[in-house]
């Protein structure tokens, strides 16, 4: 069923593919008609549902993230890499543009 209560048609199909630039023949149009009614069928089963004490979420399982301690590190000299570096310019590496240069 579409939302509107009436089934899916291959009329429906067959504009959704056209809109999202599917290139599909007439033997895919039925067969996702068909995979479509049965969807559409799975969400009246899920409206027949009382859901009522069910609150909205966006994620099934508690998302949980996982950070290390923020420790300063010992790292390279500063002036030491830029020593090393072909060009540099103001303790920064320099490279050559790559915007707006003629072939």
């Amino acid at each position: 069923m579409s939302p509107s209560g009436t089934p899916i048609s291959a009329a429906d199909v067959a504009k959704v593919a056209r809109l999202a630039r599917l290139d599909i023949d007439e033997a895919n149009v039925v067969h996702f008609t068909e995979q479509l009614a049965k969807v559409m069928g799975h969400f009246s089963d899920i409206d027949a549902l009382d859901l009522s004490g069910v609150g909205p979420m966006t994620q099934p399982f508690p998302l949980v993230n996982v950070l290390r301690e923020d420790v300063e590190q010992p790292c390279l000299d500063t002036d030491e890499v830029l020593n090393a570096a072909p060009s540099s310019d103001q303790r920064r590496f320099r490279v050559p543009p790559i915007i707006g240069l003629d072939d």
